[in-house]
């Protein structure tokens, strides 16, 4: 690409990343966070976004509800998919390490529209993400103790008074993650450092405690006790929602890298050792508690999951201790998603490409933080959990729609960069700031890259379908049955029709100047 591409091209920089760049100014921006995340700090990112704690607890009863123990071998196969599409993403970490991963990357693959609405998929499904991650409290703090029952008496997300009282703490812990997302990036990466080391640890114990606490043998996962019709295909189709909903938000790392110390080199390391580790770990709870529970008929395990397991199994006050740190967990990866969406929105701003840019990629120069979009996230995030009050469906209707609108931007971006593999236009060259060749998958990338691109398309459609068994089980709310593609058609039509009023104020602003300069020309002799 050179730069007498048409527009809507973005090319890439003139020359090769070396060892020596350390700067943005070849990406044509200018150093306006404060670069002060290291290795474990850039790890944290990914890892309190996809927060095994936080998801496995609070999906870990829907998807046994639906699939029985068996719903436990959807784990390993959405792992194995998202790895995939990570391993692209860590080759594209290390070409463009640029907040606005999803954004930064697409347009760079494709075209500046086509990545815009990549980057407005990502950014919407973002903020969706931070209002389900705030109502895992739910699954949690009555458990603690029945005082943070704030509304009605029963804890159940799936009860009015649940569904509730989950909007209400979500509301709360959403007004604290937004006060750190303005203070400073140091408080940020702090409470992300101690919040994810606390999450390991307690990860660990849960695992060990579990398996040492355990009824019955790993062969009870081949058995289907779910209420889906379907068989087997059926139950670990709906079953994957809960491995589809923890694995996401790796690419965290790379929404961070102009804040990261060497981050050609670090990003694509922490993008795949975050996932691999909350795999691994998730993978063990999900069986721990499979064969620690109980009992797997008494209805307990659909309903309170992991919760119920671990008050039950080791008593009050070792599970009670245990459910704090998980507390503690889904406090950090609210505030870890965030500061993720926070960054989309500054880098799409940053390129005058979303409504009061100017505002929106204004940078604190004291504390390093864009300030307005910690408040628009927040607050967007916030009105999302009212959907609550409504209905306890909407619980489920917020959390399957974050993961599908994820999931289409990490489409768009695999989609483009399969392309130009095919084509022989995308090499990864260059080096690190060490001196160090740049990841790269080599001869691997296009069987990997196909892969990944078919993974993340099937489980789109699959998290998508509007099953009403499991959206609508009640019946009479056809819209929470279908909340997931009219969500998705509305965002796409928003972003269409933002770009068509963007388009025609520039048209106008630009026909003027043309017609002056026309008339000022001399008539031909």
């Amino acid at each position: 690409m050179t730069t007498t591409a048409p527009s809507d091209i973005r090319p890439d920089p003139p020359h090769s990343p070396s060892s020596d760049d350390g700067s943005l100014a070849e990406f044509g921006y200018r150093q306006e966070l404060h670069r002060s995340l290291g290795r474990y700090a850039s790890f944290a990112a990914g890892f309190s976004f996809i927060s095994v704690l936080t998801t496995v607890f609070q999906f870990f009863a829907f998807g046994y509800a639906f699939g029985g123990p068996v719903f436990f071998w959807a784990w390993p196969i959405v792992l194995a998919g998202q790895l995939l599409v990570a391993a692209c993403f860590a080759e594209l970490a290390a070409r463009y390490p640029i907040s606005g991963a999803i954004y930064q990357w697409s347009s760079r693959l494709s075209n500046a529209t086509f990545g815009w609405f990549a980057g407005w998929m990502m950014v919407i499904g973002q903020i969706v993400v931070v209002a389900a991650a705030a109502l895992a409290l739910q699954m949690v703090l009555p458990a603690i103790w029945s005082g943070f029952q704030l509304v009605g008496t029963d804890p159940a997300p799936t009860s009015p008074d649940g569904a509730a009282n989950a909007a209400v703490l979500g509301v709360i812990l959403l007004v604290l993650t937004t006060v750190v997302n303005i203070l400073d990036n140091r408080v940020m990466s702090i409470i992300n450092r101690v919040g994810v080391t606390a999450e390991i640890i307690g990860a660990i114990l849960i695992v060990v405690l579990l398996l040492t606490h355990s009824k019955r043998t790993p062969t009870i996962t081949f058995h289907t006790t779910g209420s889906l019709e379907g068989g087997l295909l059926g139950a670990l189709l709906v079953g994957s929602f809960t491995a589809a909903y923890v694995m996401i938000g790796f690419d965290s790392a790379g929404e961070m890298s102009e804040e990261t110390h060497n981050p050609r080199r670090t990003a694509p390391r922490t993008i795949l050792t975050a996932l691999t580790a909350a795999g691994l770990l998730g993978g063990l709870i999900i069986l721990g508690g499979l064969l620690a529970a109980p009992s797997l008929t008494d209805g307990h395990l659909g309903v309170d999951g992991l919760s119920y397991v671990l008050t039950s199994r080791l008593g009050d006050g070792v599970g009670k201790a245990l459910l704090a740190d998980v507390v503690v967990a889904i406090a950090v990866a609210t505030l870890a998603i965030q500061t993720a969406a926070c960054r989309m929105l500054f880098s799409m701003a940053r390129d005058s490409q979303l409504p009061f840019s100017a505002r929106l990629s204004k940078v604190n120069p004291r504390t390093g933080m864009p300030s307005t979009p910690a408040i628009v996230v927040g607050t967007l995030a916030a009105a999302l959990l009212l959907l609550n009050f409504a209905s306890p469906d909407a619980f489920l209707a917020i959390g399957t729609t974050c993961i599908v609108m994820l999931y289409l931007a990490y489409a768009m971006v695999t989609g483009p960069l399969l392309l130009r593999r095919v084509r022989g236009e995308f090499e990864v060259e260059g080096t690190d700031e060490t001196g160090a060749r740049l990841f790269s998958l080599g001869r691997w990338g296009v069987p990997v890259n196909a892969l990944a691109l078919v993974y993340g398309l099937v489980m789109t459609v699959n998290l998508a379908w509007p099953r009403a068994a499991v959206y609508d089980p009640a019946g009479g709310h056809w819209y929470f049955q279908w909340f997931t593609v009219l969500f998705l058609v509305v965002t796409v039509a928003f972003g269409a029709l933002y770009r068509l009023m963007r388009a025609r104020r520039v048209r106008s602003a630009t026909e003027p100047a043309r017609s002056l300069a026309d008339s000022t020309q001399l008539p031909p002799e």
